[in-house]
């Protein structure tokens, strides 16, 4: 598994897996470049742009950058748009990691010190996309599931929060966040996934762990 135990474990929010944490300045610096890459849209053809490999560089520095896992981002990109970054959901969720603006696109532009929420326009250029959604991920895992120790439980556990929302899994544990982090840490990760399936109310979610958990591990061959 390419799960790094240590990103799961921080409590940065967005630190770098191998420097030092950076000042919340020079993170939204980096972020300007975003502006660049607007106005030079990709000249690449419509099957290189569906084409995984086309994106392996910017998922890679994503990884990196927020570490998340990169074989995840890969998972999701692939169940949620195929490698299409023009997709817009009936939902308004958008391009390769299908970010919806008003949810996921505000709560990571509020962290990075920005106001209001991505544009269409913006969700549409990959490197943007898989910018917001890698470190939505992060908030994911290191805020909203912060505790779960094992990290496999913690994979499957950002899955269903990336669909369905960190707050609707764990009440099927517990009402209480605490409790249900505890209740979790008690389960195997086998145990945790057979629970996820029988109790999630949302069928989505279910659906969803069991395509990109499959997804996850066909990458891994």
């Amino acid at each position: 598994m390419k799960i790094n135990t240590f990103c799961m474990a921080t409590i940065l929010l967005f630190s770098g897996c191998a420097k030092k944490p950076q000042s919340l300045s020079a993170m939204l610096s980096n972020s300007m470049l975003w502006e660049d890459e607007i106005k030079t849209p990709m000249q690449s053809s419509v099957n290189q742009r569906f084409s995984p490999k086309t994106y392996n560089n910017d998922i890679h520095k994503s990884a990196n950058y927020y570490c998340v896992d990169e074989t995840l981002i890969k998972a999701i990109i692939q169940v949620e748009s195929g490698f299409n970054p023009d997709v817009v959901s009936t939902s308004n969720a958008v391009g390769l990691m299908q970010v919806k603006p008003a949810t996921a696109g505000r709560d990571v532009y509020r962290l990075k010190g920005l106001r209001g929420q991505p544009s269409l326009r913006e969700l549409k250029n990959p490197i943007v996309n898989i910018d917001l959604g890698t470190a939505y991920i992060n908030i994911i895992q290191n805020q909203q599931l912060a505790g779960i120790h094992n990290p496999q439980t913690l994979l499957y556990a950002t899955i269903v929060a990336y669909v369905n929302g960190a707050g609707a899994m764990l009440r099927i544990f517990a009402l209480d966040k605490c409790d249900a982090v505890r209740r979790i840490n008690q389960m195997t990760p086998g145990e945790f996934f057979q629970h996820i399936q029988k109790n999630h109310p949302a069928p989505q979610a279910t659906r969803y762990l069991a395509k990109v958990s499959a997804t996850y591990q066909a990458l891994l061959q």
